[in-house]
């Protein structure tokens, strides 16, 4: 086994320009398909996670934009008395675009005692009595702060709101981190929003034995009587259906991240037929020495595999480094996804480096085994 090793690494060290240009190619491909994939476990997260699916999203009907969305405050108190509603937390949220963006710094306001039990919250610096004592206090989100390069003590303005950092925090739902929370307060009477007693949306967490859509639709029934009618769903259904355009793309992108795959196979398997034909002659005097086809063929074979793992390893640790530092995000209409490296976005990189790497390696490794050793011989 040494000795067929050190044969492949010989063979491909043998031609280290056309070597070194098929390992780069793999890893380009392979970090895009890694990127992909990251932006479609982040929506699967955003979907999926356990507490999107026992919250409900209160919603003025018929609106999108968390700007056009104004329901009154004191819903939350009628919302409370629906039987099988343990909690409810008005938010009120502003966004510095509603269009898709990979920038998008999302504000929500909500009261700080509720926003501690709400949300399972970790401050990595800061405090909370800080948070809850200064009207004009933000904790940020770690994957904001990196973006944006802030820092608790600092002063961050954008658009007509201007709060003072006194606290990151750290969570265990990724999209979570791409948030920025003050009090409600602030964002209500923020000069230019004009939203005193109004907020955005109103966040309905259940008791355990409590049936989500049978509790959104008595909390749609309750309010229909009120001055603005509302869409009560789950939040990840709500999550989703804002980010309906973004779904779209991604889902094509999809699509992408398999032209890198076969961008990858074409890639290795050109170069393998190459160094095949390179390597004919060679590869009949092992035959002669008494080397069996099997044996070449696994050469062959071996060739392929060690350059396809070779730029989807490359490939991979770029694209999770950049992934796990970057705090990186895409998001539309208040909700965010958020781009983040795993182990299974790491393994399913180099597993389809090897099933790439073998199968470019099939029908070079097939030739080299069945051509007819005089022939090989008599090649120029």
């Amino acid at each position: 086994m040494f000795r067929l090793v050190s044969y492949v690494l010989k063979g491909i060290w043998r031609h280290r320009a056309r070597t070194m240009l098929t390992v780069s190619g793999a890893a380009v491909a392979m970090f895009v398909f890694c990127f992909v994939g990251s932006v479609q476990e982040g929506l699967e997260r955003l979907a999926s996670d356990e507490d999107a699916q026992r919250t409900l999203i209160v919603f003025q009907e018929n609106r999108f934009c968390p700007t056009s969305s104004r329901l009154p405050e004191d819903y939350a108190r009628r919302i409370s008395e629906i039987p099988g509603v343990k909690d409810v937390m008005p938010v009120q949220v502003w966004t510095n675009n509603c269009r898709a963006s990979l920038d998008i710094v999302v504000f929500n306001g909500a009261p700080p005692k509720q926003l501690q039990t709400a949300r399972n919250l970790k401050l990595t610096s800061g405090s909370w009595s800080e948070f809850e004592s200064r009207r004009d206090a933000a904790i940020v989100g770690r994957n904001v702060a990196t973006r944006r390069n802030l820092k608790t003590g600092d002063q961050f303005s954008i658009g007509d709101l201007d709060v003072q950092v006194v606290g990151i925090f750290s969570s265990h739902v990724p999209a979570e981190e791409n948030l920025i929370y003050t009090g409600l307060e602030f964002l209500q009477y923020t000069r230019g929003l004009d939203s005193a007693g109004l907020v955005t949306q109103h966040e309905v967490h259940l008791t355990g034995n409590a049936d989500p859509d049978e509790i959104a639709s008595s909390i749609d029934e309750a309010l229909r009587t009120g001055p603005v009618a509302t869409t009560t769903r789950r939040k990840g259904a709500f999550q989703t259906s804002t980010l309906s355009d973004l779904v779209d793309l991604i889902g094509f992108a999809h699509y992408l991240g398999y032209a890198c795959v076969g961008l990858v196979l074409g890639l290795v398997a050109t170069t393998t037929v190459m160094a095949v034909q390179d390597r004919i002659k060679e590869h009949a005097v092992l035959q002669t020495i008494g080397v069996r086809p099997a044996r070449v063929f696994r050469i062959v074979i071996a060739e392929s595999l060690i350059l396809c793992l070779a730029g989807g390893f490359m490939g991979t640790v770029a694209a999770l480094t950049i992934l796990t530092w970057g705090g990186l995000a895409i998001g539309a209409e208040g909700v965010t996804i958020a781009f983040r490296p795993s182990i299974h976005l790491a393994m399913a990189g180099l597993l389809v480096s090897a099933v790439v790497g073998i199968l470019a390696g099939i029908i070079p490794a097939t030739q080299a085994a069945r051509t007819p050793i005089v022939t090989a011989l008599r090649q120029p």
